[in-house]
């Protein structure tokens, strides 16, 4: 006879619906076909992103997912980790790539079915190689303060700086446009933007390039890190990196055209979870291949 946990644990799973028992089904083919633990961590911001007062983006909450998703796995087959974010808050994004490292070990690979962007592109730069299709982007990780971004900030006031010296007439003009700015502002987009440059430069050396020699393992992450981390260079935040731009940069990058099964079952569970996006109240889900699943839900008005 069941006790009271295994009973309970039977009424929850006849619970799940038509969506779960859809991304579930691929989640444990996907873990089958390569013999690895499978994580997906997904965010509804495209589908369900005019929502106000919901978190789509990473947070220090998503560890808890991460933690339920990483009980009672072998650790010892590594982690494939399906990336569909827009990002999020850097503490959070470095908080979660420092904790799977410690449980796998360095051995994680990133799958980026259609986007990963800002924090989210930071982590598939902490994976040993990154599987895109042609379809699939990662965007640039410099860090955006209240929205605004934070090198345009330090090189907006250089500018300034360097106009008023040599035309002290501008000055009233500079005046009015730097009154946006608040006490320490410059400051905390100085020190922003040199942590997620170091995070960067750290989690490629660390497992990307690790048993590059040191030569070219320097000149891999200054190119990447002058595509990825220079606003100068990438223009805009939001800028798409599709797979020959990550791979002309230096970036370990697979492509999931070469292999079709494996490409099959990646964007068959890349559609499951923009389904349950669109007919759920989920607005985030981290899930792996045993079924054990953390989604954030929306609140129905």
């Amino acid at each position: 006879m069941p006790n009271l946990s295994e009973t309970l644990a039977e009424l929850q799973a006849n619970a799940k619906g038509p969506e779960d028992r859809l991304r579930q089904k691929y989640l444990r083919q996907l873990g089958k076909l390569t013999g690895r633990n499978v994580v997906v961590y997904y965010s509804g911001w495209l589908q369900r992103g005019t929502m106000r007062g919901v978190e789509f983006g990473i947070n220090d909450v998503d560890k808890t997912g991460f933690m339920a998703c990483s009980h009672k796995v072998d650790r010892s087959k590594g982690l494939d980790l399906i990336l569909h974010t827009p990002g999020g808050d850097v503490a959070a994004t470095e908080s979660i790539i420092d904790y799977l490292h410690s449980l796998y070990d360095g051995d994680i690979r990133a799958f980026v079915p259609q986007l990963a962007m800002s924090g989210g592109t930071l982590m598939a730069l902490s994976c040993k190689e990154i599987w895109m299709g042609r379809q699939s982007s990662l965007g640039p990780v410099d860090p955006q303060i209240g929205g605004i971004p934070a090198q345009g900030v330090i090189e907006e006031f250089k500018r300034a700086v360097d106009e008023v010296t040599r035309n002290p007439g501008s000055a009233p003009v500079w005046a009015e446009i730097l009154k946006k700015y608040w006490p320490t502002m410059l400051t905390s987009c100085e020190h922003a933007s040199n942590w997620s440059n170091e995070l960067l430069e750290a989690y490629l050396a660390k497992c990307m390039f690790a048993a590059e020699p040191e030569a070219d393992k320097v000149a891999k992450i200054t190119q990447i890190s002058d595509l990825l981390g220079k606003q100068a260079i990438s223009r805009n935040h939001s800028r798409h990196i599709n797979p020959e731009k990550a791979a002309a940069a230096g970036l370990k990058i697979k492509r999931l055209e070469d292999d079709h099964k494996l490409q099959d079952i990646v964007l068959t569970l890349h559609h499951s979870l923009v389904i349950s996006f669109s007919r759920t109240d989920a607005v985030k889900i981290i899930e792996n291949d045993l079924g054990t699943t953390y989604a954030t839900q929306a609140i129905p008005s």
